[in-house]
């Protein structure tokens, strides 16, 4: 068996510092210039929006990135959310199932795309990146052919509660989504289960000779996948009061490139859940601090896309010094 050298350790220290504490250091010191440039940015009520808008991001980064560890990858999160809210919405409003039921069956969809999935890429042993990329034009298609290309209103008082209500003042969105990261972290962290995904990323052939069973994992991991990209698509239902087939566009790269920001690795067997919450957080910052600046949509845009580049060439080099 070979042994680190020092001075592969050497270079490992120096990854160690472009984890959580430089997230931290970039986070503060964006918060600094952002407070310079508006008075409102240094509010509890601006950082709690900010929680809110990053809240559908932040739960479905959470599945994104244990995928991710894992050696997979899923873009079709995005159109999920646009196709569980309008399953959620045909049912609770065109055939008048309780909403309770409904938003069980926009679940339930989401658990049966991503199984769907997990089987093409597991066991057919399609690319992911193609799978899913294929995905992501089947469940956006199928959410407009459902509306007719249509929002469906939905107004009913104990759905809204779901995204627009709060509890101490905190909006409930947030706190679904840190409960989601405190569970996850958990797994990761402290169970046999989240050990072996990890070890399944960062070989899989060695996983399998060590008894793992990576097919069965994987395959729970995307059907995780579809259920929370589902569940954030009816979070932003009630957050709107209408379930649209559009819901999501885009989406996959802002949770892709939060993941990645957060330290997590495009080739699999490493990341972690306080990283991608740093990452989720400093994504929304600067989309926050570039509307109180009033830069235009078009520039945020470009600057989700340069974060997104720079996510992955740092993501590069820590692979460079780790060899």
């Amino acid at each position: 068996m070979k042994t680190m050298s020092n001075g592969t350790k050497s270079r490992l220290k120096k990854i160690q510092f472009t984890g959580e504490l430089s997230l931290v250091i970039a986070f503060v010191l964006i918060c600094a210039f952002f407070s310079t440039q508006s008075e409102y940015f240094l509010t509890a009520r601006n950082f709690i929006a900010i929680g809110q808008n990053v809240s559908v991001i932040g739960i479905i980064a959470v599945a994104e990135c244990v995928v991710l560890i894992s050696g997979g990858l899923d873009l079709s999160v995005g159109a999920m959310t646009g196709l569980s809210s309008v399953v959620t919405g045909r049912l609770a409003v065109s055939l008048g199932v309780p909403i309770g039921l409904a938003i069980l069956a926009g679940l339930v969809v989401g658990a049966l795309l991503g199984y769907v999935v997990a089987v093409i890429v597991t066991r057919i042993g399609i690319n992911p990146l193609i799978t899913t990329l294929g995905f992501l034009s089947i469940n956006r298609g199928t959410a407009f052919v459902m509306s007719g290309g249509l929002a469906i209103q939905m107004t009913a008082s104990n759905f809204k509660w779901l995204g627009r209500g709060n509890v101490f003042g905190v909006p409930v969105p947030i706190i679904l989504m840190l409960f989601l990261y405190i569970a996850a972290y958990i797994v990761m962290k402290y169970t046999g289960f989240g050990r072996a995904i990890y070890a399944i990323g960062g070989n899989p052939q060695a996983s399998r000779l060590a008894g793992v069973n990576v097919t069965g994992i994987q395959t729970v991991l995307y059907i995780f996948c579809g259920m929370t990209a589902a569940f954030g698509g009816i979070v932003v239902a009630s957050q709107l009061g209408a379930a649209a087939p559009q819901t999501g566009t885009g989406l996959e790269l802002s949770v892709i490139a939060a993941v990645i920001l957060g330290g997590t690795s495009l080739q699999g067997g490493s990341g972690n859940m306080l990283g991608t919450l740093l990452g989720v957080v400093i994504l929304g910052t600067v989309n926050n601090g570039l509307v109180l600046m009033n830069v235009s949509s078009f520039y945020q845009m470009i600057a989700s896309g340069v974060i997104l580049v720079l996510a992955v060439g740092v993501d590069q080099i820590r692979l460079r010094l780790r060899r």
